[in-house]
């Protein structure tokens, strides 16, 4: 299982036959791997070039301990591997850069006749969000050009929407940070227990919703109105609820790749694609609270 998002398929902490690092062991390295061999390593996405992939550390000479990742002399901390605070940093500063773009499209895109320019900004971001998904590696660069442009259609679309729903947008934002909350605390305190049934079950979740929306966006287009109704009325409603619980199940999955990815040493770059992932999740998110606000709220 490759993603853990509802819209782009992005190479995260993964293997062949299931979703990385369920019931995971301890760090590849760790003390496991010093007792003679890394019993993890065919499951750990980062063995190749692991020189406890083979067998432990007593196996290599000290030049070839510290050569994948550069690292300093024995026993001292691997300074090229993803921690928490890469996560962390990373993704303050994608989000950072959505809340800038969302600002200036509050300002500059949110009156009617400008909405097709973020619209617009919207498809941008979605090309920049696929072609980052398909690389092998990630892109900073990348990824701050999709969030800016993310954040320019966010901004149009809900300085748009509070001219009707004043507030609106607010509470989506704070409906957001709960979900965040939520979802952590359900985690890290593990009344939320993310393994292969529970990816495969959220993923064909996914991907029926994807179709719903896409099939009631077609009857909209060619057959006006509301098409089949998935997004107004009381169906609307209930398919809005199904939206955001989708988001935070996939936030929880977002939470075990960067766990997953710590514990198993994942080269620091990847922390940008975990940034990347959570971005795209409470971007999710909060577009679901906010037409889910504005369907209670509508006349």
């Amino acid at each position: 299982m490759r993603s853990s998002n509802p819209v782009f398929s992005r190479r995260g902490f993964s293997r062949d036959n299931g979703y990385a690092g369920f019931n995971a062991a301890p760090q590849a390295g760790g003390p496991a791997a010093a007792q003679g061999g890394n019993p993890y390593a065919a499951g750990n996405p980062y063995a190749a070039g692991n020189p406890y992939a083979q067998g432990g550390p007593q196996n290599l000479s000290p030049h070839q301990v510290q050569q994948p990742y550069g690292a300093p002399p024995a026993g001292a901390v691997h300074t090229g591997r993803m921690t928490m605070d890469d996560v962390v940093m990373r993704t303050g500063m994608t989000l950072g850069t959505v809340i800038v773009g969302a600002a200036i499209g509050w300002i500059a895109l949110s009156s009617p006749e400008r909405l097709g320019l973020a619209i617009g900004c919207a498809l941008v971001a979605m090309v920049l969000g696929f072609v980052q998904a398909f690389k092998r590696q990630a892109s900073p660069p990348l990824i701050l050009a999709y969030a800016a442009f993310e954040g320019l259609f966010l901004g149009g679309l809900s300085g748009a929407l509070n001219e009707r729903f004043s507030g609106a947008p607010m509470q989506a934002v704070l409906g957001t940070m709960a979900v965040f909350v939520g979802v952590l605390v359900a985690y890290k305190t593990r009344l939320i227990r993310v393994d292969q049934r529970f990816v495969r079950y959220v993923m064909a979740a996914a991907i029926g919703f994807v179709l719903l929306s896409m099939v009631n966006m077609l009857f909209a287009v060619f057959g006006g109105g509301d098409g089949l109704g998935f997004r107004s009325g009381g169906l609307g409603i209930i398919f809005g609820i199904v939206g955001v619980v989708l988001g935070a199940c996939f936030l929880a999955m977002d939470f075990k790749q960067v766990e997953d990815g710590i514990a198993y040493g994942a080269p620091r770059e990847e922390s940008w694609l975990a940034a990347f992932g959570l971005t795209l999740t409470l971007v999710w998110i909060y577009l679901e609270l906010l037409r889910l606000i504005a369907i209670l709220r509508g006349d």
